[in-house]
């Protein structure tokens, strides 16, 4: 076979491996990246957050205007009923509701969220260590609304208990609250049985806030970016938000964001409070009395730590204040001031 024959059949060859190949199937396309999910959280979160709003709005809104004891029981029963595991879960929850009306926050945690792997990645960091979400693009913003919002509800909270304690001096002038309290024993009783029952939050403030993740009901709060350091409920808050823009706070994690919705200093404070309450009711005996009970431990106690939760400064004021009635006396814990630092000897 000559060059000139050879020469044709490897066109020929090249010709029939073109037409062949064009006839082949085309490779497969890429598998496409599923679109980041929308902000959600677990509906069990919402629930926490809803029995705290409850909570707060109910017990905020006690009235100072006594009338009789029944009045002053009510009033008692509305402040002792939160257990304190639950109402500082519902406080995070609800300041991670908070946080995702931040379109600031948000958007800096969306810039982590591009594929699956970033998200679950980041979302990985988190769950192993809360504070890993201040590093994140507009944790300061969103820290600024939680702080915001939850120093608003403490400080409504304690400005209403200040005018129930104020109420314990003024209704003195009527002659029903000099009278002693029927059944004191099971007054006190109930108290317990109250603070050891977790709060439901009612249906309708559990489809707003359920609404305000969607962005179908905003809840109108404000607030300007803070600077850290934060508080660990505010962290574990934005943690939280954090999670949900990311994918990962729903049901399956949901023994996990409960163990990060774990603070020893608020549940401290709150534990005291209640302690406080107790020790108040076991030796007030008239009514006037238990209206001090409540204005005090039932209100203002409760309302310091969740001003100390958001991080904004607790109102200056003794913590050791003495009881209405001289012989009554029951003891108070009082804050312990930091001792004088000794000035360095010259050598």
């Amino acid at each position: 076979m000559n060059s000139a024959s050879r020469a044709g059949l490897t066109a020929a060859a090249v010709a029939l491996a073109t037409f062949l190949a064009s006839c082949a199937e085309p490779p497969p396309p890429k598998p496409v990246e599923p679109p980041a999910p929308a902000a959600s959280l677990a509906p069990r979160l919402i629930e926490q957050a809803a029995a705290y709003r409850y909570y707060m709005d109910r017990a905020a809104a006690i009235s100072p205007a006594f009338v009789d004891g029944q009045m002053v029981a009510e009033g008692l029963k509305v402040a002792a009923s939160y257990e304190p595991k639950q109402f500082l879960q519902g406080a995070i929850a609800y300041g991670a509701i908070v946080a995702l009306q931040d379109p600031t926050f948000v958007a800096g945690v969306k810039q982590y969220s591009g594929t699956a792997a970033q998200r679950q990645q980041i979302a990985y960091e988190i769950m192993k260590d809360p504070a890993y979400v201040v590093g994140l693009p507009g944790a300061a913003s969103g820290a600024g609304v939680v702080i915001a919002a939850l120093g608003a509800d403490g400080n409504k909270f304690y400005l209403a208990g200040k005018t129930v304690k104020q109420a314990a001096y003024d209704v003195q002038k009527q002659s029903w609250s000099k009278a002693d309290v029927a059944a004191h024993a099971a007054r006190l009783s109930q108290a317990k049985l109250l603070s050891a029952t977790p709060v439901v939050g009612d249906v309708a403030q559990t489809t707003r806030l359920q609404q305000a993740i969607s962005g179908g009901a905003p809840l109108g709060v404000t607030g300007t970016a803070a600077n850290p350091p934060f508080t660990p409920v505010v962290i574990r808050s934005l943690a939280i938000a954090a999670l949900g823009v990311l994918g990962h706070a729903s049901e399956p994690n949901i023994a996990t964001i409960n163990a990060m919705m774990v603070e020893p200093n608020i549940t401290s404070c709150i534990n005291m409070s209640k302690l406080n309450l107790y020790q108040c009711l076991a030796v007030s005996k008239p009514h006037y009395e238990d209206v001090f009970c409540l204005g005090q431990h039932g209100m203002m106690d409760s309302a310091r730590c969740v001003i100390k939760a958001s991080g904004q400064p607790e109102p200056f004021e003794p913590r050791f204040v003495p009881t209405v009635r001289e012989n009554a006396s029951y003891k108070v814990t009082p804050v312990k001031k930091p001792a004088a630092k000794k000035p360095a000897k010259k050598g």
